[in-house]
């Protein structure tokens, strides 16, 4: 796949993927309950869905921790698998080291989340999966090209399909607020590492 494809409309690019869908087992990172509702319902329909709840940025520990809880409840609901990984704060904390005043949306940020697609590709990978994704391309303040990009390059590092999107396009993040509203869950006020909130 060529990053070309970058430049395109990514819903254009995203429905042309899902017509030519014949091996459909993904890996889905969330990095949320809320931000995966309006992603999982988009995707339902097209994919044999596993989500990984990977997100080693996110801080305190109790936070993390009501956030999964947050994801846990969402996925039995749903009726949705759950790949279960344990949290390694450390890992982050490696890869932020020295861009710590980095402001939000930058460098820091970057790693982070190249840190976390490189897990669930690496994941998807040994187990089979057909592709790897993120729902983190939901979220207006994530930059959905750099995401896409990282993902190509990802893909390519362990030769496994990265599924292009924007899931914010078409009202899914204003789509998301309400199914989390629907099915109360808690929404968090900071992306998830300490200097996110202190941003």
């Amino acid at each position: 796949m060529s990053l070309l494809v970058i430049n395109m409309n990514y819903n254009n690019e995203f429905k042309k993927i899902l017509k030519n869908i014949k091996e459909n087992k993904l890996l889905l990172h969330s990095c949320c309950g809320p931000c995966s509702t309006s992603v999982i319902e988009k995707l339902t329909t097209y994919f044999d869905i596993t989500v990984i709840y990977y997100n080693p940025n996110i801080e305190p520990l109790n936070e993390y921790l009501k956030r999964k809880e947050e994801q846990l409840k969402l996925l039995k609901k749903l009726n949705i698998k759950h790949y279960e990984i344990e949290y390694y704060n450390e890992e982050f904390n490696q890869v932020s080291k020295g861009y710590e005043k980095e402001p939000e949306n930058g460098a820091r940020c970057y790693l982070c989340y190249k840190l976390r697609l490189d897990k669930t590709a690496k994941i998807a990978k040994e187990n089979s999966f057909d592709y790897f994704g993120t729902t983190l391309t939901v979220s207006p303040s994530k930059n959905s090209k750099v995401i896409n990009e990282l993902g190509i390059k990802i893909e390519e590092k362990y030769n496994i399909k990265f599924l292009l999107s924007d899931f914010k396009k078409e009202d899914g993040y204003k789509r998301s607020l309400e199914l989390s509203k629907e099915n109360n869950l808690y929404r968090q006020n900071y992306c998830g590492c300490l200097y996110s909130k202190k941003g």
